[in-house]
């Protein structure tokens, strides 16, 4: 471990020398607040860790929305410890919050942050950084700092883009809706947030610094205003006053809080983007309702139309949840159908996940691993067929691209405003972090993305 200075104030950095290495698994959330951790301890003086290098200081930020999230942070911080011995290790995030004294008893872990602490990480880790240099070689602090769900009262701001071009600002956290297959609620609280104002002084910052696109993240952002008394129509009119950024885009809304004037407000926006992503989970009402969820196929159907009414180009991609308890054969060839029939662009499917203290565990009929798999591999292919038919819709159309670093000199990619990922052909002058329009040609040799031509 390298020697630390613990001295000045939070402007001044405190530290000699340091590296830190970080590990994000999960949602959006997730990586735009480990960005923004990442961001703090800069100012203080630590560095990223090079690729191969051994890091001082290891930060995993962790998931625990299903089973197999849990398992992939457990090997995450195993490998991190064993690829860092002696690294001073902080666990945060979900599974953190809900196993914070399992977590802390793990092998060279020093300190585990629940929620409601997890703006105060810089200052903790300053503090426990000296402790652990007294245990010696191989000592571990395994300290758990973590308070009930029902005393997360605390909103942390984050507002970063990480190694991305775009920016990711973080509006709203935690969730009242208690789905009954849902940990989230349990792991990050009741819904909360910060002020308008806050929102478009950071928005304002992004632009200042040169930032051109900005994604709205949060656990449950259409349910904004519950700290402030404001309402997320009035924080989308508010950023989209916000000069020099030219694109904003919603991470993902309910559909029950995306209403008419939001769609209106979008699609009369100079700068909110015909991109919208919206949780279905299922396309059996009767699911829906053993979910807990709080609509119907009918609205979300009217929701997809309404959309496509006013902006007829838009990218939609929607969630969707199969072998939930209560998914019976009947059940999933009507969320089939369903889906089928909307017009939308893609599909992010999940295999349910049995969760300790969720509702969920009360219903019966239990589907089993294998049909599970096979109705997941049905509902990829039918995205993947919607994906590949809403892109050649626009296969020689023009339109405007915002173009993001390539790694390891590959072609610049960049994303169209509705969603259309285009990777840059040798003709074409462009450069990251700017927005060029161009004709979009074929399918590239990925079979992924779009062949982005001059205009």
């Amino acid at each position: 471990m390298t020697d630390i200075a613990l001295k000045g104030t939070s402007d001044v950095p405190i530290y000699n020398n340091m590296c830190a290495a970080f590990a994000t698994l999960g949602c959006k959330l997730n990586f735009a607040e480990t960005s923004s951790l990442r961001d703090a301890l800069c100012r203080q003086g630590i560095r990223p860790a090079a690729e191969g290098e051994q890091a001082d200081i290891c930060v995993v930020n962790t998931c625990s929305v299903t089973d197999v999230a849990d398992k992939k942070c457990r090997q995450t911080i195993r490998r991190l410890t064993r690829e860092n011995p002696g690294a001073f290790v902080v666990v945060v995030g979900c599974y953190a919050q809900l196993q914070p004294e399992e977590i802390a008893a793990f092998e060279g872990v020093d300190l585990v942050v629940g929620m409601q602490h997890k703006g105060e990480i810089v200052r903790l880790i300053a503090e426990r950084l000296e402790a652990k240099k007294s245990l010696g070689e191989g000592g571990a602090c395994h300290e758990a700092i973590a308070v009930a769900t029902r005393e997360i009262t605390t909103f942390v701001p984050s507002c970063s883009r990480g190694d991305r071009t775009r920016w990711f600002l973080k509006v709203q956290d935690g969730c009242n809706y208690y789905c009954t297959y849902c940990t989230i609620p349990i792991a990050r609280g009741r819904s909360r947030n910060g002020s308008i104002a806050s929102m478009v002084a950071q928005a304002e910052g992004v632009a200042a610094q040169g930032g051109r696109e900005i994604v709205l993240t949060g656990v449950n952002i259409g349910d904004f205003g519950r700290s402030t008394g404001e309402t997320f129509t009035q924080l989308v009119e508010a950023l989209d006053g916000v000069s020099g950024i030219e694109r904003f885009r919603i991470s993902s809304i309910e559909p029950n809080l995306l209403t008419d004037e939001i769609i209106a407000i979008c699609a009369r926006s100079r700068s909110f983007m015909p991109h919208f992503h919206i949780p279905l989970q299922s396309g059996s009402d009767t699911v829906l309702r053993l979910m807990h969820r709080h609509y119907d196929t009918a609205l979300f159907a009217q929701k997809i139309d309404e959309i496509k009414r006013v902006m007829p180009d838009a990218f939609i991609g929607v969630d969707v949840i199969v072998g939930t308890r209560g998914e019976t054969d009947e059940f999933f060839e009507e969320t089939y159908r369903f889906i089928e029939g909307l017009d939308i662009a893609q599909l992010h499917v999940f295999s349910y996940s049995e969760r300790p203290g969720t509702k969920a565990l009360e219903i019966p009929h239990i589907v089993d691993a294998e049909t599970k798999h096979k109705r997941s591999s049905r509902l990829i292919a039918l995205s993947e067929a919607k994906h590949k038919a809403f892109y050649e819709k626009f296969v020689g159309t023009v339109r405007p691209v915002l173009w993001e670093h390539s790694k390891g000199g590959e072609a610049l990619h960049g994303f169209t405003d509705n969603y259309i990922r285009v990777v840059a052909t040798p003709e074409l002058q462009c450069a990251d972090n700017t927005i060029s329009r161009v004709r979009l040609g074929g399918f590239a040799a990925d079979g992924e993305c779009l062949l982005a031509l001059p205009e």
